[in-house]
C-alpha cells in the first residue's frame, strides 16, 4: 500500500508562490527531503501528484534544496520547460539570494566567501570541506543586521556547489545557527538557511520572472532580534 504524501494537497498548494504555463514556484518546508533518497524517508516529490493543475503529468524539480533547507524551489511542468530551466540553471543565468542567521558575524559588513570547495565520501556518509584541491566557488554576503551573538546575512551564491553556502559561512568562522554538519546545532534547533528569492529571466521579450518567500517560521525570532520587521 502506497504511503499518503508528507503534505496534503491543500498544504502544497498553499505553498505555491508562482505558477503559470511553464513553471512552478514551491515555498519547500524546513527538514523535508526534495527527492527520495537511500533511507526512503518522506519526501517532496511525494506531493507533486497535487500540483498537476489540469497538466497529464506532475511537475519536476528543475533545481535542488538540502533537506534542511527552506525557501523558493522552482519545478518544471513539462519537459520543453524542464530543458529550458536546465539551461538557465546551469549557465548561472538564474540570481538566487539566500537569508541566513549565523553565529557570531563575517569578517566585513559585505564581501565575497571565495574557498574552493572539495566534497568527500566516506563510510559515515559524504561532506564538504574548504580544500585546494575543490573545485571554485564563490557566495557574495552581505549584512542585513546584527544582534548580540548572531548576524543577519543575505547571501548570493555565484556557483552552485553542494552546501556552498553553510560551508562557506562556516569557514569564515560564522557558522550558519542550527547547523548540524558544520556548525553546532542545539536540541530541537532547525537550520537557520532560507532560500529566499530567484529571478528567473526565462523570457526574451518579457520581463523576468521574480518570486520571493516569506520567512520560515522556525527563523523569526532570530531574524527579528537582528532588525528584520515582517510589517515591511
Amino acid at each position: 500500500m502506497k504511503r499518503p504524501p508528507p503534505l496534503t494537497a491543500a498544504q502544497i498548494q498553499a505553498r505555491v508562490l508562482h505558477r503559470d504555463g511553464l513553471i512552478l514556484v514551491i515555498d519547500k518546508p524546513a527538514g523535508l527531503a526534495v527527492h527520495a533518497g537511500p533511507s526512503k524517508a518522506p519526501n517532496l516529490e511525494e506531493c507533486f501528484d497535487n500540483l498537476r493543475y489540469g497538466l497529464p503529468r506532475p511537475p519536476s524539480l528543475a533545481h535542488r534544496l538540502d533537506a534542511d533547507t527552506s525557501g523558493v524551489l522552482v519545478l518544471g511542468r513539462h519537459p520543453k520547460a524542464l530543458a529550458k530551466l536546465g539551461r538557465l540553471f546551469s549557465g548561472r543565468d538564474t540570481e538566487k539570494t539566500y537569508w541566513a542567521v549565523v553565529e557570531g558575524a563575517p569578517p566585513a559588513d559585505e564581501g565575497v566567501f571565495d574557498f574552493p570547495l572539495l566534497k568527500l565520501n566516506t563510510r559515515a556518509g559524504w561532506s564538504v570541506k574548504v580544500s585546494d584541491k575543490g573545485q571554485a566557488s564563490l557566495t557574495r554576503y552581505k549584512v542585513l543586521g546584527r544582534a548580540p551573538g548572531m548576524t543577519w546575512l543575505e547571501l548570493k551564491p555565484a556557483t552552485g556547489r553542494t552546501h556552498q553556502i553553510r560551508v562557506h559561512c562556516a569557514h569564515a568562522g560564522c557558522p550558519v545557527i542550527g547547523d548540524r554538519l558544520y556548525g553546532k546545532q542545539a536540541a530541537g534547533q532547525q537550520l537557520h538557511l532560507q532560500s529566499h528569492a530567484i529571478v528567473l529571466p526565462l523570457s526574451k521579450t518579457k520581463p523576468a520572472i521574480s518570486v520571493t518567500a516569506p520567512p520560515p517560521a522556525h527563523m523569526l525570532d532570530a531574524l527579528k532580534a537582528c532588525g528584520f520587521n515582517p510589517a515591511t
